[in-house]
């Protein structure tokens, strides 16, 4: 019976030990997705923009061209670049999760899944919108009507030139 009960211990501290690097495992595995970050930049380089683990953002830059720029263009752009970010956590943490605890692990791969739905791939892109705007000078080929004039304004009665000596409107003669 004592190498039964000996055997037991053994079997437990090893399953304590097993535990115990596991966690450590895990706890270097949260560690270097904590410090995560990524950077993109959009595709004329005036926006950049850095996003943690997690998708949030840190921080966006924007530099002074672009001030010229609609704002709805940039707004875009900055979403885009968020977009392309956000795509990028999953296979970043799948490389974390290979490194430190390995990729057979069930745990390991249901934080996959959860990232891939939380952060899908971006969207395809677009082409850059063309900045062409037409301008005409001259005779248009197509005549438009002339405006019409303005209403005339209404005309005030003429007042009669007040005199002082005239009284009844009579004639002064009889």
């Amino acid at each position: 019976m004592p190498d039964d009960i000996g055997g037991s211990e053994r079997m437990l501290a090893q399953w304590e030990q097993s535990i115990q690097q596991k966690a450590a495992r895990y706890q270097s595995m949260a560690e270097r997705v904590q410090e995560l970050t990524i950077t993109e930049t959009s595709r004329d380089g005036l926006i950049r923009l850095t996003i943690g683990s997690n998708g949030i953002l840190s921080s966006v830059d924007i530099a002074e061209p672009a001030r010229e720029k609609r704002m709805s263009e940039v707004s875009g752009e900055i979403m885009r670049c968020l977009q392309r970010a956000q795509s990028r956590i999953p296979e970043l943490l799948q490389q974390v999760m290979a490194e430190t605890i390995g990729t057979q692990d069930e745990t390991a791969n249901v934080l996959f899944a959860e990232a891939r739905k939380n952060f899908p791939a971006a969207p395809a892109e677009e082409p850059a919108p063309s900045v062409h705007e037409e301008m005409r000078f001259g005779i248009e080929d197509d005549p438009q009507a002339p405006p019409p004039p303005p209403a005339p304004r209404p005309q005030r009665p003429q007042r009669r030139p007040s005199d002082d000596d005239d009284f009844d409107g009579g004639s002064f003669l009889s």
